[in-house]
């Protein structure tokens, strides 16, 4: 399947998709989540891929979700439908799913990054929850899972960034790697996962993602689905009624 948004190949088992509108920062369009999503769906029963890596073309790994599409009101059921399809396909993704981080991963870009399985980022990497200021509430949990809930509490209420390395000392990310060297390195993290047996991966991946006290789903209904009903699209109404969209 051809896709638009996204590059993705298959090599070793290792299936890498890369966010492929580096003139928008890989800001995360309707179609990018879509094909995002139609190409999980594709690796899913695949025996050809068992591990895959999500990266960013260009300088960036994503801007967050493309905000001009909220200017846009016949979009709002399919800007709230395809995010509620695509954050859900990503966590419940039943392979092991790494975020190589090559610059900026901010707004909708750190929720990517969180709900990977594993973040490794270049020196340049700046992750951030800034929609906060806009009046736009961020997903917690994922991150509270991560990197604990005070740290979590901070970036969520003070949408401040951090850079590369205070991203590794709160464990945010494992590693830092040469920006030339990321994807190199994200290749071999998933060698090394292979090396288990696939059917022990599954497994582990299948209580990865609900071994917490609240589930993914009880909070990501609060924190994605109502949110996005409550705030993010009566935000871009009220732009619209003061024409600013």
């Amino acid at each position: 399947m051809g896709y638009q948004t996204i590059r993705n190949t298959v090599e070793d088992r290792i299936g890498t998709i890369t966010l492929n509108r580096p003139e928008n920062r890989n800001a995360i369009s309707i179609r990018m989540r879509r094909e995002i999503s139609a190409c999980l769906g594709e690796w899913q029963c695949s025996e050809n891929v068992h591990a895959v890596i999500i990266t960013g073309s260009g300088t960036t790994f994503s801007a967050g979700f493309d905000l001009k599409e909220f200017g846009k009101p016949e979009l709002f059921d399919d800007l709230y439908s395809t995010s509620v399809l695509y954050h859900r396909e990503i966590w419940h993704f039943p392979k092991p799913v790494i975020a190589a981080v090559n610059g900026a991963a901010v707004a909708g870009g750190l929720d990517l990054a969180a709900i990977c399985d594993i973040r490794i980022c270049s020196p340049s990497a700046v992750f951030g929850h800034p929609e906060i200021k806009f009046g736009v509430p961020p997903l917690f949990t994922p991150l509270r899972w991560l990197i604990g809930d005070g740290m979590a509490r901070d970036l969520c209420l003070t949408g401040r960034r951090i850079n590369a390395e205070e991203a590794l000392r709160i464990g945010l990310v494992s590693e830092i790697v040469r920006d030339e060297s990321l994807i190199e390195r994200a290749t071999r993290l998933a060698k090394e996962i292979l090396e288990a047996p696939f059917p022990a991966l599954q497994f582990v991946k299948g209580y990865l993602k609900d071994n917490a006290n609240r589930g993914f789903e009880e909070s990501f209904c609060v924190e994605h689905d109502k949110a996005f009903q409550e705030f993010l699209l009566k935000k871009a109404v009220e732009g619209l009624k003061k024409g600013n969209p």
